[in-house]
């Protein structure tokens, strides 16, 4: 009897790993239903190397492939095509080769009687929890279309946020990335030249003229450390990254970052708010669907507090009751939870603190856009202004002694 390894929640949020034999997936979904574990990912382990999909770092779908698939499938599945058929029809026309070759697999999968939700769970980097769990909760209530149809407009919405935080952030660095290059072609070819020129004349030298040409030395000699210097913010960051508690450190801090530290935290209320409200809609109990809250909201300093929210929860307190002891909720967030818990309109009151926190950071990130362009060109005029008066103050000091 094949055998599957499977990844799960139980009813308390907590995270189980195991297998199970079972005649088929389908059979082994049930298996677990009955055990109250929610599966997240489901494979076969049966099944041959030959038949899986082996890429490095695994399979990439942009963004914008996956939200346009959503709503396609949402919309083809309303007009009476059968599941099956709309992700075949899309497996062909999808954009992205790595995301056809996945949608091909799910058809045929689904062509040999396993369900849409079983399928795609077994594509954890490209299928989202939040995808997988409405998806099966749609399948279980008969209520399919609907679900689609809300998935299709929480992806839309969240690329929609993500993109404005992208282009908030897009002048910036562009600029920064200007100054550096602009500066290192300076130092590198243009300051050696006035150096043999001063070192001709014998004058003695402004202190930040000695200043710009002992760092312009510095980069011709050590140009190999600063090429490290450069790369070392992004190893950093990976190391980080790569710790639980340092990673929360890093984006707690991240939200105290003047102006750009309050668009990264109403991003992340929106995105708490707005997937929370979608899970609580699909009837997926309140642990669980705050262990996947946890995990998606962006942030980890953010998803800790979940987190903890989760164990209050189960010990039986309400949800708004631990969140008035953070500020990394904000009051009116806490308030519309309170009220939505009371009127039992808890899916209500998310949906409207998304909607707004999504309102927000589009009028933020235009307002931060509009203010950053021109301050980001007077610090590279200021920069680049220094530079060049550094190194012409010995002429006029020559000028003058003439």
């Amino acid at each position: 009897m094949p055998k599957f390894r499977y990844k799960a929640v139980n009813a308390t949020g907590k995270k189980m790993t195991g297998t199970i034999e079972a005649a088929s997936e389908q059979i082994a979904l049930d298996k677990l239903s009955e055990q109250q574990l929610w599966a997240s990912s489901l494979t076969d382990l049966s099944r041959s190397l030959l038949y899986r999909d082996i890429e490095l770092g695994g399979p990439q779908v942009k963004t914008e492939h996956f939200t346009i698939f959503c709503r396609q499938l949402a919309t083809m599945y309303r007009s009476g095509i059968s599941l099956v058929e709309a992700v075949r029809i899309l497996s062909e026309q999808s954009p992205g080769k790595p995301f056809r070759k996945i949608l091909a697999v799910i058809t045929a999968e689904m062509e040999g009687g396993t369900a849409f939700s079983v399928a795609v769970a077994a594509h954890p980097k490209i299928f989202t929890p939040v995808f997988v769990n409405m998806v099966r909760a749609g399948e279980a209530g008969g209520n399919l279309d609907e679900m689609l149809e809300r998935l299709a407009i929480f992806f839309e919405k969240e690329r929609a946020t993500r993109e404005k935080v992208k282009s908030a952030m897009v002048y910036p660095v562009i600029m920064m990335v200007i100054m550096v290059l602009v500066v290192t072609f300076m130092m590198l070819f243009v300051i050696p030249r006035y150096v043999e020129s001063f070192a001709m004349m014998e004058i003695e030298l402004p202190l930040p003229t000695v200043l710009i040409m002992g760092m312009s030395n510095w980069m011709q000699t050590y140009w190999y450390a600063l090429l490290l210097l450069l790369l070392l913010p992004v190893l950093l960051l990976r190391v980080i990254r790569g710790n639980e508690r340092a990673s929360r450190e890093l984006d707690y801090w991240k939200l105290r970052v003047p102006v750009f530290g309050k668009l990264w935290h109403k991003q992340a209320i929106a995105r708490f708010s707005r997937t929370f409200s979608s899970l609580y809609v699909a009837a997926i109990p309140i642990l669980p669907s705050l262990t996947i809250v946890s995990h998606v909201v962006g942030n980890a300093a953010i998803g800790k507090v979940i987190s903890d929210i989760r164990e209050e929860v189960r010990s039986g307190n309400s949800i708004a009751e631990p969140l008035q002891a953070t500020w990394l909720f904000p009051p009116m967030v806490v308030q519309m939870i309170a009220v939505g818990e009371r009127s039992g309109s808890l899916d209500t009151m998310l949906e409207k603190v998304a909607d707004f926190y999504e309102a927000d950071v589009d009028t933020l990130a235009d307002r931060l856009k509009v203010l950053l362009e021109p301050l980001m060109i007077v610090a590279l005029t200021g920069v680049v202004g220094l530079i060049v008066l550094a190194v012409l103050m010995p002429s006029f000091k020559l000028m003058q002694n003439m």
